[in-house]
């Protein structure tokens, strides 16, 4: 995903803080809503306007920098969607200091690797008795009103985010991005190519401390546009959002789409989704069949797909309309460039499937900066994530899988991708994992890991067996069907569509040391 500052270039006009932006919102727009926290069971909802964001990011800011951060420094913020994220974020960059968002549910020791990796300055959003080794502002914390929340002296700093990838491996990685917490002073149509816009109502459903989310999230707030933030992803809540708010604009992910389109139409039928004027979808592959009918629920000017990574590298976008002239693709370039490279490192033709390559132009600095892990490159700035994919005479990409994904089941490819969408267009199934354990006869079998739909009743027995396999046996080449399967009742991606695929296989692969666990009778396999 393209990061706040690369859509903005110089060009159009003076560089100004995010400080210095929000200083200047405030005293523009006042008392206008900035952002609305959905209500949540028995709480109520919240909302602050420009104006109180301004001042309670001053006021953190402060306290923050009471306890030893500043310029250049790490804080990690661990709070989970509420307005104390958004402050903790702005209070960052009031005192030139970087926000390091992490899950609010990191287990402790995958919390502490990273706050070690970070060397933050401070922890905002846990235990305020917890011993992290680091200063501690403890979850919910507001400043009080003795706290001193005028303005502070500009400041600029010098990466507006760093995000963390890779702790399902046991290794996480910050990616700190490329571009300082300033951006080009005109605010109108600032940031379109996700809905970002003065006056845009932008609602927000996945987690913050994914890297989507923060940036629709901040790209909208930094354009004068409102934010409709969901504590957490709920099907119906996020379609009462749009409609009860007349969203514009909606950061979507195909789980979530899978979790509102399973609805029973009567509930869906209760909510107008007119005023979106444009929704995206990315982070993780969409099936073709769950794209169909988002096309046709809102319609193909309105639904948009963007492809790229954390790094910034590229991206590409693509719209519902353009979908359905080249079904699978994610699009053209829209920043950066990408091409596609065989194992070698040498360019293939079109429609031959390779590894991705991207590459940023036109910057006079580095997209990102990695810390606890290096970058894949190749020569002439080129610099893949895993993805495997191919591109049309046109020059769409099509993706396939990720390469570290991919099972091998005696010498046939099988991504998991494509295992999964015909898994997830059963109407039993709310969410799924396809990965693949060792298998003597053929290298590798093809699990399925599903969690059952709600409304078919728990994990065992909710879902018949031979029915699903007769299902997929009309949507599958055989050698690609599951082998085994497996039913488990928690949800299998979070809200932002992220699965533990490696997490899954590891577990899995220990168990099978110890004992079989129950699977379905295995199918011929007999690679095509």
């Amino acid at each position: 995903m393209t990061d706040a500052t690369s859509d903005a270039p110089a060009a159009e006009g003076e560089l100004e803080s995010f400080s210095a932006r929000f200083a200047r919102f405030a005293a523009e727009f006042g008392d206008r809503t900035a952002v609305v926290l959905r209500p949540e069971r028995d709480t109520e909802g919240e909302s602050l306007t420009f104006a109180e964001l301004d001042r309670r990011g001053n006021a953190m800011a402060r306290h923050l920098a009471s306890l030893g951060a500043g310029e250049g420094s790490f804080v990690t913020v661990a709070e989970p969607n509420s307005l104390e994220f958004l402050v903790a974020c702005l209070g960052c960059w009031r005192i030139g200091a970087i926000p390091q968002p992490v899950s609010s549910r990191l287990p402790r020791l995958e919390l502490d690797a990273i706050i070690e990796l970070a060397d933050a300055a401070a922890v905002v959003g846990v235990a305020g008795d917890a011993d992290h080794g680091r200063p501690v502002v403890p979850r919910g914390f507001r400043p009080g009103p003795d706290v001193d929340d005028s303005p502070l002296p500009d400041i600029v700093s010098s990466a507006w985010k760093a995000p963390t990838s890779g702790g399902s491996t046991g290794r996480p990685k910050l990616i700190v991005s490329g571009d300082p917490s300033s951006v080009a002073r005109m605010v109108e149509s600032t940031f379109p190519a996700i809905g970002a816009r003065r006056g845009a109502i932008m609602t927000i459903p996945g987690p913050l401390y994914h890297n989507g989310p923060f940036i629709w999230t901040w790209q909208t707030l930094l354009s004068g546009g409102e934010v409709v933030l969901l504590p957490r992803f709920d099907a119906v809540d996020t379609l009462a959002a749009i409609d009860e708010h007349r969203a514009t604009s909606c950061y979507l992910v195909p789980t979530m789409m899978q979790r509102m389109w399973k609805l029973p139409d009567d509930v869906k039928a209760r909510y107008d989704l007119s005023s979106l004027e444009i929704a995206v979808h990315l982070a993780e592959p969409c099936p073709p069949w769950l794209k169909e009918v988002w096309i046709d629920w809102i319609g193909p000017d309105v639904l948009w797909e963007l492809y790229g990574g954390t790094e910034g590298q590229a991206s590409t976008l693509l719209s519902g309309a353009e979908w359905l002239e080249h079904r699978g693709s994610v699009g053209r370039p829209l920043a950066g460039e990408i091409t596609i490279l065989d194992d070698d490192g040498n360019p293939v033709e079109p429609g031959t499937v390779g590894d991705v390559w991207m590459r940023p132009v036109g910057r006079d600095r580095p997209t990102y900066r990695y810390v606890g892990a290096d970058a894949e490159t190749h020569a002439d700035g080129w610099e893949c994530l895993g993805d495997i994919g191919w591109m049309d005479a046109d020059g769409y990409l099509y993706l396939a899988d990720r390469r570290k994904d991919m099972i091998l089941v005696g010498g046939a490819n099988v991504f998991p991708a494509e295992v999964e969408a015909a898994i997830a267009a059963h109407d039993g199934v709310a969410s799924c994992c396809v990965i693949g354990l060792p298998d003597e006869d053929k290298g590798h079998r093809v699990h399925a890991i599903i969690q059952p739909d709600a409304a078919v009743g728990s994990a065992e027995g909710a879902i018949d067996v031979d029915e699903l396999r007769s299902f997929l046996a009309e949507r599958l080449v055989t050698y690609k069907l599951p082998r085994t399967f497996e039913f488990v009742d928690e949800p299998l991606r979070d809200d932002a569509g992220k699965v533990r695929r490696a997490q899954l296989t590891d577990e899995r692969i220990a168990a099978l040391e110890t004992a079989a666990p129950e699977t379905a009778a295995p199918t011929e396999e007999t690679p095509a």
